[in-house]
């Protein structure tokens, strides 16, 4: 399977026209059909369902899908590859990787950038938002340097650094809500509550702390993006437990955030594959972040 077929493929399922594509790629209609059709004969699947008749449009079949997913992390990871390789040896530059939730401990990144920035100008940071499952299945294929996760990490696969600071849950809601009153939330206090959850459920450790089955729980709403949820706080529709520090609740908004108690803080870490061997831009940005920890964690 070769990377330019790939590339038309792409092009292809992006354009849902084999004549739009073709013109895109500077090639003829029939050479390009030719090579799809030789691609689908190579993989022993239909690839693209052609439209019916008067409709130019093509879709995709489920293989079609498959293929879309895997051909655009290949080319992602060529294209990483020979940006690290064609880097001169006197020279640190290019891109760091890194996957990693929402959270304010992404400051100690910023801050670790920031460093750099002064002596190594030429380093860039491709900062890709997720779960712990989308950050470690990005990680063990090679297409980010880096993963920010939470809870126990296997030391038997991966290499990590804890980061010092930690976050801390609470609840984000409305200032005019009942529980804003309360300095504090306590477990009973969002029992009868309509709640807005984060839909990475295996990485939280509210389940435990409210003592009740989250399914049991009146779940008006899962968000992966805090942003988002703060808009369904924001027009009522119920309480979201998150992280401090995502959302600005100072001036004139209409939402505050209250900590739980008993407390709960969450610890990350970064982490990177065993034996992985680093471009120079990624190695430079580690270095860093480990001096950046220690100074922080003392």
């Amino acid at each position: 399977m070769e990377l330019r077929v790939l590339e038309y493929f792409l092009t292809v399922a992006r354009e849902q026209n084999i004549s739009a594509a073709a013109e895109f790629l500077h090639l003829s209609q029939p050479t390009l059909s030719t090579q799809i059709k030789n691609l689908e004969i190579q993989l022993g699947k239909q690839l693209f369902i052609r439209g019916t008749k008067g409709s130019r449009k093509i879709i995709l079949t489920e293989e079609g899908m498959i293929l879309r997913k895997r051909a655009e992390e290949i080319l992602d990871l060529v294209r990483k590859t020979e940006d690290e390789i064609a880097l001169s040896d006197d020279i640190v530059a290019g891109n760091v990787y890194i996957g990693t939730g929402e959270s304010d401990i992404i400051r100690i990144l910023a801050k670790t950038a920031c460093k750099l920035q002064e002596k190594y100008p030429d380093i860039h940071y491709q900062i890709l938002s997720g779960n712990s499952e989308f950050v470690l299945e990005q990680l063990d294929k090679g297409l980010i340097d880096f993963g920010i996760i939470y809870g126990s990490v296997d030391s038997a696969k991966y290499n990590f650094i804890k980061i010092p600071q930690r976050d801390k849950w609470g609840v984000l809601m409305r200032r005019d809500s009942p529980l804003a009153e309360k300095q504090f939330i306590r477990l009973e206090d969002l029992w009868d509550k309509p709640l807005i959850i984060s839909s990475q459920k295996n990485d939280s450790p509210l389940s435990d702390w409210l003592k009740r089955d989250i399914a049991k729980l009146n779940i008006v709403a899962y968000y992966n993006l805090v942003f988002n949820a703060s808009l369904l706080v924001d027009e009522g529709l119920g309480y979201a437990l998150c992280f401090d520090k995502l959302v600005n609740t100072t001036g004139n908004s209409n939402l505050c955030f209250r900590p739980l108690f008993p407390e709960i803080e969450s610890e990350a870490s970064v982490i990177w594959k065993q034996y992985q061997i680093f471009s120079k831009a990624a190695q430079k940005f580690i270095d860093a972040l480990k001096s950046e920890c220690m100074v922080n964690g003392d």
